[in-house]
């Protein structure tokens, strides 16, 4: 089994090896950071050029994500674009096959620090989404309980591999960055680390998902 299953406050969950969350008992799809249009931000900004099919990678995975799983609802857990001008800046296609995706099922977008704006795309775009006991936003909050989130874009070596990750404990689980070319933080160091209690669990994606106890270190992990 690639997928991993696991809970929080009792809601059932399962982890998929490209980075979504599949939440079976609502048949809703999470993902977070897309960071969309990531490629036209940096070349528009003097940064270092990426290659110009981050965008069009992200969204066949998550068409992907959502032909396997026919979720009712999709909600997008912030930074979906890169920044607010990569919305006006995608292509036509992109958008088109976006707004495929979107048809016949609900969907949000929830607002993050680099798509802080309205987004004209289909879907409805909130601030947070609570769903039974839980409640989806993009940035974690001190003391929450509960919570699921993205931002961080955590990330767990293994056999000095570094991948995207979950981290979960008893109070709230950080999705791993969805999007192509997003980077990442290691889920062992603070302030990342310290979000969590020391009972907390990272799962490594990748071909499959492997579940590992979250160490707690400060030196440097790639």
């Amino acid at each position: 089994m690639s997928e991993y299953q696991f809970s929080l406050m009792g809601v059932a969950l399962t982890a998929l090896p490209s980075g979504a969350l599949w939440m079976p008992d609502s048949a809703t799809l999470v993902v977070s950071d897309l960071h969309l249009c990531k490629s036209d931000r940096q070349a528009r900004k003097g940064q270092a050029m990426l290659p110009p099919y981050e965008t069009r990678d992200t969204l066949s995975r998550l068409d992907a994500d959502i032909m396997a799983t026919a979720p009712k609802r999709v909600v997008c857990l912030g930074d979906s674009f890169d920044d607010i001008e990569a919305i006006e800046a995608m292509r036509d296609p992109e958008k088109l096959w976006l707004a495929r995706m979107q048809a016949g099922r609900s969907w949000v977008w929830i607002a993050g620090n680099h798509d802080a704006g309205p987004i004209e795309l289909g879907g409805d775009y909130l601030d947070e989404v609570e769903i039974g006991p839980l409640t989806l936003r993009h940035i974690a909050l001190d003391g929450a309980v509960g919570e699921i989130s993205g931002h961080y874009h955590p990330k767990y070596a293994i056999l000095s591999q570094s991948r995207p990750a979950f981290v979960y404990d008893s109070r709230r689980l950080i999705l791993p960055a969805y999007g192509t070319y997003t980077g990442g933080m290691p889920a062992t160091r603070p302030p990342l680390r310290d979000l969590f209690q020391d009972l907390a669990i990272a799962i490594v994606t990748g071909p499959r998902c492997i579940a590992v106890p979250l160490e707690r270190k400060h030196s440097l992990q790639t």
